[in-house]
């Protein structure tokens, strides 16, 4: 038999986080947004490494935003 893995739910994190004080909560608010951004940010720049490396190899070429909302099937 394999051990039991305890696993943290979203809502015993909601359910923790009612237990903590005010000020806790917005300390806890304020890490979340921060951390939140960094992931975005990571992400953002992961993005446009991979976009310059397409142009950079041929698999991607300059084009306007309408060309890219035409191709995206929408409207500029």
């Amino acid at each position: 038999m394999q051990p039991v893995k305890s696993m943290t739910t979203f809502a015993d994190i909601l359910d923790a986080a009612d237990n903590l004080s005010a000020d806790e909560q917005e300390t806890l608010l304020e890490i979340l947004h921060r951390r939140l951004a960094e992931r975005k940010r990571a992400q953002l720049i992961r993005d446009v490494e991979e976009a310059r490396a397409e142009f950079t190899n041929g698999r991607a070429r300059p084009a306007s935003v309408r060309e890219i909302m035409d191709e995206a099937g929408g409207e500029a």
